[in-house]
């Protein structure tokens, strides 16, 4: 019998232990940040169409969230972001301009650096394809029908 309650209590304790070690963030303190998306696709954009794009980045901890840094993986990649710290429960928004005056497949990333317990290091990535415009074309002069032809 005494082995029978060893063996429960050792269960009841070993459950207890597994459940505080995947506890979230916020129970234990702490920011906690979260994207409303980590990926945004562009789709098919035209070459010099509109280059932002928006990521909204919550507080779910129960301590302020301080961003301090955001970075592009290259400098045709420029993430836009507010020093203030988020509180608990509010968002900010991490504006992203790509150049789409480059043509071809776009596959960039933001890595946002903050004091998050869950996730210091959120990388947010940014796809899609810039379509060229056609360069060197021009318009061709449209002759009404029956109109005579200017044969010089």
């Amino acid at each position: 019998m005494k082995k029978l309650l060893l063996a429960t209590v050792c269960l009841v304790a070993s459950v207890f232990t597994v459940q505080a070690q995947n506890a979230p963030a916020a129970v234990n303190g702490g920011a906690v940040i979260q994207a409303n998306k980590e990926v945004h696709d562009y789709g098919e954009i035209k070459q010099g169409g509109d280059p932002y794009c928006e990521f909204v980045l919550k507080n779910t901890g129960n301590e302020p969230l301080i961003i301090s840094n955001a970075k592009g993986s290259c400098g045709c990649t420029v993430p836009e972001w507010s020093r203030e710290p988020v509180m608990p429960g509010k968002s900010t928004v991490i504006k992203v301009r790509y150049d789409t005056n480059r043509p071809g497949p776009i596959n960039k990333s933001v890595t946002i650096t903050s004091n998050a317990k869950n996730e210091p290091n959120l990388v947010l990535r940014i796809k899609g394809n810039v379509a060229a415009t056609a360069e060197g074309s021009t318009p061709v002069k449209a002759v009404p029908a029956g109109a005579p032809v200017d044969k010089n």
